[in-house]
């Protein structure tokens, strides 16, 4: 008497579509609470560095350097700097969360494996480190806002524009971290996403100075760059302006950011099923 094979059901695509739910909330709160027996030491480590590259360059070399013209506007090269910096600090405290701690919390401490014991899943995991990593830079931005306007160098209304808009900037730069998180076999394979790709974006998207100072092929690679429309979006609002192309620049941020969540989540399913 023949018998028919038996077939088991084909393991799910890792790239098929993120399964969203509540069930991250509950993962957030517990990275808060562990969070909040070294707010301090983190807060002083998120914003000293930014800081001293203001003081640095916005006091010292913006003595030098004076006066700057920005969308037909003259502005001192402290705000220059500022409105640029900030979205580098966002870039910085999200993309070292989404690195440093949400490794450890994946593969060194064994947090995840010990979450997903419980109803919450691998996706409520990496939606939960994403959107922590980005409220990690928002809380580090906003303490660096707080000194900026303390020091008089922006007092326009419009920074309530850019709080939102820095949140994205966190979101962003968290999704594409977890890439690399997902990758890494270990701390020192970060080392190749700082200096390979964030430094070298630091200084091709006007941070420090105008994207005019630089040659036109590289200028025009430059346009869509992450942390370049990000700083497109804020510095005009820290100039009391508003963006000459926001629509343009949005959307380069929400598909990267949709793209890269996307890739993270599904490099990591793949990690977690091996």
């Amino acid at each position: 008497m023949s018998s028919l094979p038996l077939t088991g059901t084909p393991p799910a695509s890792p790239w098929r579509p993120p399964g969203l739910s509540l069930r991250w909330w509950p993962v957030f709160l517990r990275n808060l609470l562990v969070w909040r027996k070294l707010a301090i030491p983190s807060l002083v480590g998120n914003i000293a560095e930014p800081l001293m590259w203001l003081v640095a360059f916005g006091y010292g070399m913006g003595a030098l350097v004076g006066q700057m013209q920005v969308n037909g506007q003259q502005v001192p090269y402290i705000l220059f700097l500022a409105s640029g910096s900030i979205c580098m600090s966002a870039m910085n405290a999200a993309s070292f969360e989404a690195l440093y701690s949400a490794f450890s919390r994946m593969h060194v401490q064994k947090t995840w494996e010990g979450i997903m014991n419980t109803p919450v899943g691998l996706d409520d995991v990496v939606l939960a480190e994403m959107l922590w990593a980005a409220f990690k830079a928002l809380f580090t931005v906003t303490a660096i806002m707080g000194v900026m306007l303390a020091l008089g160098i922006s007092h326009s209304p419009k920074l309530l524009v850019a709080w939102p808009v820095l949140l994205c900037v966190g979101i962003m730069f968290s999704s594409i971290a977890l890439i690399f998180n997902a990758l890494a076999k270990g701390y020192d394979f970060f080392t190749y996403y700082f200096t390979l790709v964030l430094t070298p974006m630091m200084f091709l998207s006007g941070v420090f100075f105008p994207r005019e100072q630089l040659p036109t092929v590289v200028r025009h690679i430059s346009d869509w760059l992450p942390l370049t429309n990000a700083v497109e979006l804020v510095r005009p609002l820290f100039m009391d302006q508003w963006p000459a192309h926001p629509l343009r620049h949005g959307l380069v941020m929400v598909v990267t950011t949709v793209a890269a969540y996307w890739v993270a989540l599904s490099l990591t399913r793949r990690r977690f099923a091996a």
